[in-house]
C-alpha cells in the first residue's frame, strides 16, 4: 500500500488504514460529522498528530479573502478532506484540488465514507496540473 515515490506516503497510508477501519466499523449511511468524529480517535491511536476542522485562511493575489475550515490537517503536512455521500465526482475532486492549491500544500486526501467500499484518492498540485491540460 504504501508507495515510496510519493511524498509522505507512510503518512498517508497510515490515514488511508484508519478510514478504512472506521468505514470496517461504522459501514456507509452516516453524516459526515460521525466518520469525521471516528477517524480523528482511530489517527489519534495510531500516533498521528491531528487538527480538525483548521480554519484556513484563502488568498486571492495576496489579499485575505476569507476561510475554510479543512476537515483534518495531519501531522502539519497532509490536508484530508471528507466525504459522506453515495458516490465521488469530478466536482468534489476539483473541490478539494482548489483547497489544496489554496492551502499551499503539497498533499491532501479526499475520502468518502458514503458508499459501501470506502473511496479515496490522493491528490497533489501535479494532480491539478494534469487536469487542467
Amino acid at each position: 500500500m504504501i508507495k515510496e515515490e510519493y511524498k509522505y506516503s507512510e503518512i498517508t497510508a497510515k490515514i488511508i488504514g484508519c478510514a478504512m477501519k472506521v468505514h470496517s466499523t461504522l459501514g456507509n449511511g452516516f453524516q459526515e460529522v460521525i466518520y469525521q468524529r471516528a477517524l480523528e480517535i482511530e489517527m489519534n491511536k495510531h500516533g498521528l498528530y491531528v487538527e480538525r476542522e483548521k480554519v484556513m485562511a484563502i488568498y486571492y493575489e495576496g489579499i485575505n479573502i476569507g476561510t475554510r475550515r479543512v476537515d483534518f490537517f495531519v501531522e502539519q503536512k497532509i490536508m484530508v478532506e471528507l466525504k459522506a455521500i453515495t458516490h465521488l465526482e469530478n466536482v468534489h475532486l476539483a473541490q478539494a484540488l482548489n483547497y489544496l492549491e489554496a492551502y499551499k500544500m503539497e498533499v491532501g486526501l479526499l475520502i468518502n465514507f458514503g458508499n459501501t467500499k470506502l473511496e479515496f484518492k490522493r491528490l497533489t498540485i501535479q494532480n491539478k496540473l494534469e487536469s487542467n491540460h
